[in-house]
Order: C-alpha cells, then structure tokens, then sequence
C-alpha cells in the first residue's frame, strides 16, 4: 500500500501531460481523407473517439499502477494523497480532450514546487504513459502528437537537470490536501447524458 501511495502522485506529473499532450491528438489528421468523412470525424471531439468516461478512467487507472511499481519515480510521491491525484487527472484528461469536465486542480507549477523533479525521472514517466497508451492502442499518429506537445510541460515540472532517477521527496514539498467528501461523492465526471460517458472503445 505505501508502495502504491508513493506512485500515485506521479500521475499528476504525467496526468496533466497526459490531458496537455491529448488536446494535440484532437487534431485531423488525414488531409485525403474524403470530405464527408472528415466531416463526421471533426463532430467527434477526442474525448468522445477516445472512448469518454471510461476509457479516460482505465487510462489513468492504469498509468497510475504503472508508475506505483516504477522505482526510478515512486520516491517522489510518498506524501501525495492518491484519491485527489487520480481526481484530478482524469478531470483534467476529460476537460482538455473537449469532454463535459471543467479542471479544479493546482497549476502545474504549483503541483510540482520542491518535488525537484529531475530530467531523467520526467523520462521515466514519458516511458511509463507510453506504456499505457500502447496497452491500450492508441494510434500511432495520436501517440506521436502526444510525445511531441510534452515538451512544453517539461519546464513546468522539471527542477533539477540530469539524467538521475529515484531521488527521495525534499522535506519541504507541501503535497495538496485531500478532497472533500463531498468532491469525492461528486467524482470527477459530470452526471453523463446519454452517449457522453463513452463506453471504454480506447
């Protein structure tokens, strides 16, 4: 279970490169494509050809675990309340990919102040949402975007240079509390209406 704590944060970190990088796999991508339907691909917002509620869930679900038994990154989130991060992401996943979710969580700025996140454990996690973009086969083109629009939130999250991995949390990082009972009984999904909770096709 401490095993399991220490990771979840880590989602955070790649939780919202997940949600950033996913805005880019929205675009349409086939030029070629005939007209009507490119038509019929562009009404569909990402969140909705990713697979909606379920599938964002199993995503970060997943991505999570991952992460819990990476040991190059699971130091960094010993203190890090789980429920509130796996909150957050999938809020955040759902409102950036043109779902029904408006994001509340901290900027990321904010999230990962004295965590001295190094550049080789924000690799790591790259790896690690890789791995579950791949497990769950996301294509190739929506992959590529999404690796190419994490450079942005590298200087976000990074604070130490170098390629070292599996350094221990500061003493002065200050993890978020934990959420209300009410925002958890609430989730982070709005209540869907009709097909807008998506039924896992990711």
């Amino acid at each position: 279970m401490k095993s399991f704590i220490k990771a979840c944060m880590a989602v955070s970190l790649l939780g919202v490169l997940t949600a950033a990088t996913l805005i880019s796999a929205a675009r349409v991508g086939a030029a070629q494509c005939n007209k009507m339907g490119a038509a019929a691909t562009q009404q569909k917002s990402l969140y909705e050809r990713l697979g909606g509620e379920a599938a964002i869930s199993a995503v970060i679900d997943d991505f999570v675990a991952r992460v819990a038994a990476d040991s190059r990154v699971n130091q960094k989130f010993a203190r890090s309340n789980i429920e509130r991060v796996k909150f957050h992401l999938k809020e955040q996943v759902c409102a950036v990919t043109g779902g029904p979710c408006k994001y509340t969580g901290n900027s990321m700025t904010a999230t990962h102040h004295n965590m001295k996140v190094t550049e080789g454990e924000f690799g790591a996690l790259v790896e690690d949402l890789v791995a579950t973009l791949d497990k769950f086969n996301v294509p190739a083109q929506e992959k590529g975007e999404i690796l190419a629009a994490l450079g942005p939130l590298k200087s976000q999250i990074v604070e130490v240079k170098g390629d070292a991995t599996g350094t221990p949390l500061p003493a002065e990082f200050k993890p978020a509390p934990p959420l209300s009972k009410s925002q958890m009984k609430k989730g982070p999904f709005p209540k869907a209406k009709g097909s807008a909770k998506g039924h896992g096709k990711m």
